[in-house]
């Protein structure tokens, strides 16, 4: 297996463009399953073949439950994204974290404002010998830095559209 590299420090440079400037992209899609109880059932696959995960209603929603599902992709992501630049912060500011934790828990849930569903995600960070004041400044400066921290507390720009008709089955 080839040695691990982290991401260049330079990824912490602030950005001064007019426009959105990605990085890197990737595409998901999610097919299959059983439409009766709406929610996802089957498969999600990355473009590049990378991810392929079963997905199943859990138990406490009334599925069968054996598989990932939504709220755990979610949780999974952002823990790890908060992870990497939590990381990446510490390597810039020569704080050492050795065996640094972050456990996301993410809440489906009914919405109280407009009675649908709504998610909810309380981040842990574990900094195990990290003095406290500069844990918390660390996870502070983090929490301003990981772009998963930042969509949940500032929403993300998302663009909804049927595909053209030409993709779609009839």
């Amino acid at each position: 297996m080839p040695a691990l590299h982290p991401p260049p420090v330079s990824l912490l440079d602030k950005y001064r463009g007019a426009a959105f400037e990605p990085i890197y992209t990737t595409t998901v899609t999610a097919s299959g399953g059983e439409a009766r109880h709406a929610r996802a059932s089957g498969i999600v696959r990355s473009d590049d073949g990378k991810l392929d995960l079963a997905l199943r209603l859990p138990t406490e929603l009334g599925g069968d439950g054996g598989r990932t599902n939504p709220e755990q992709l979610f949780a999974a992501a952002y823990a790890a994204c908060f992870h990497g630049a939590l990381n990446l912060l510490a390597t810039r500011n020569k704080v050492e974290v050795r065996e640094a934790s972050v456990r996301v828990t993410v809440g489906f849930g009914r919405d109280p404002v407009d009675g649908l569903f709504m998610l909810t995600a309380e981040v842990a960070i574990d900094l195990p010998g990290v003095p406290r004041p500069v844990a918390e400044e660390l996870v502070r400066n983090t929490e301003r830095f990981c772009p998963y921290a930042k969509m949940a507390r500032n929403g993300i720009a998302s663009v909804v559209a049927l595909a053209p008709a030409a993709d779609n089955k009839v």
